[in-house]
């Protein structure tokens, strides 16, 4: 039975939190991924930037529905969403639209256990972590391959 070791990329692109948004727009476009690790300068993984990340800076920006009450204003919604989206508006690094919250997966998980995890968390590629270190990246379409063979 096969492993994420076994088909995960190991030559990994990763970015940092200063690279620029053009610098991210590139790597997507010149490498046909559409997720790529962030890492700290000692390669330390911080979180995961995705092409939705980067295509969500494009959107409408939601504005919450509040409730004026005297002299008070009670927002409906979190003011943090609205000031998430502002942020990722105007954009200008990977810091400002990176994903922190890290779902990663060990290398040596079946391909159904990282199957269920994409699914479950709605994400097309998860990060290869042994021992806290990065060492590859495994994506759908890896476990699509592995149906051809």
């Amino acid at each position: 039975m096969k492993t994420v070791a076994d088909i995960m990329t190991k030559e990994l692109i990763t970015v940092s939190k200063e690279t620029t948004i053009r610098e991210l727009a590139e790597l997507f476009v010149n490498h046909r991924v559409s997720s790529l690790p962030v890492v700290d300068t000692n390669g330390k993984l911080e979180g995961i930037v995705t092409e939705s990340d980067l295509v969500e800076q494009s959107k409408n920006v939601h504005l919450p529905t509040v409730i004026s009450l005297f002299d008070w204003v009670i927002y409906l919604e979190s003011e943090k969403t609205l000031e998430k989206e502002l942020k990722k508006m105007g954009a200008r690094t990977v810091a400002d639209i990176y994903q922190a919250e890290i779902i990663s997966i060990p290398p040596n998980a079946s391909l159904s256990e990282a199957a269920d995890m994409m699914s479950g968390h709605h994400t097309n590629s998860l990060p290869v972590v042994e021992s806290g270190e990065l060492v590859g990246i495994v994506a759908r379409i890896d476990i699509i391959r592995t149906l051809l063979t």
